[in-house]
């Protein structure tokens, strides 16, 4: 995601920045192909950056925010955490000097047009949406409170990953009471789709699982902030 967020960055003739320090030749590999140049550490980044977007697993962006102490530019968090956690990263770098935005992306890597949103919030979100017009990806404020980007992000990530564990769940729990295939079979009588969309998710799990079941700790906690029943999403991750 990262390096096609930045790749939409280059292509509208943005300077893109990146570190490779600590970061593998797959990475490297995606951010020459995207057009970044290299820092090379994030102490560096921060140095001679403008603008940082962090868009990392969120269990990460709090260690990355804090990570480039010092950094007194404008700081777009744009992770998948619970707002409590946006506010903690902002609290974090706007005690270093930077000025705070909150940041939700929703839609897989942005390739084409109409595929991803980024969500922002906060006082410095219209210039970061600025900086995409014309891009792949479509950049949408979503007002001054500095948290709902990641509101939303939770609120959409609530359901579409939500469902897909509950759909592993009751697919594995028919697996291990012997009615797999019947299930299976049922799906396609009455629920045209659901034999693929289960399909999709046990691929996901296999390749994203690790990022997602922090993720589902964050929607959790966003929901219990929220007054609501957070133990479902518990469960999922």
């Amino acid at each position: 995601m990262g390096g096609a967020v930045g790749a939409a960055l280059t292509a509208t003739g943005h300077t893109v920045q990146w570190a490779s320090e600590g970061r593998s030749a797959e990475t490297r590999e995606r951010a020459e192909r995207a057009g970044l140049s290299d820092a090379g550490t994030l102490e560096a980044l921060a140095r001679t950056s403008e603008i940082l977007l962090s868009v990392c697993p969120p269990q990460f962006a709090l260690d990355t925010a804090a990570a480039v102490s010092g950094f007194s530019g404008l700081y777009v968090d744009a992770n998948a955490v619970a707002p409590a956690s946006a506010a903690s990263v902002a609290e974090l770098v706007e005690a270093a000097g930077a000025s705070y935005v909150d940041g939700g992306i929703i839609g897989p890597p942005p390739l084409e047009p109409g595929s991803t949103r980024l969500y922002l919030s906060g006082a410095g979100a219209p210039a970061v949406a600025e900086l995409f017009a014309g891009s792949v990806l479509d950049a949408h404020v979503i007002g001054d409170e500095r948290t709902a980007a990641s509101a939303i992000k939770m609120a959409y990530a609530g359901w579409t990953k939500g469902s897909a564990a509950l759909l592993l769940a009751m697919r594995e729990a028919a697996e291990r009471l012997g009615v797999g295939d019947e299930l299976e079979a049922e799906w396609r009588l009455s629920q045209p789709g659901l034999a693929e969309r289960y399909a999709a998710a046990a691929a996901s799990r296999e390749e994203k699982g690790w990022r997602w079941s922090p993720e589902m700790r964050e929607i959790a906690a966003t929901l219990e902030a929220a007054g609501l029943p957070a133990g479902f999403h518990e469960a999922a991750a």
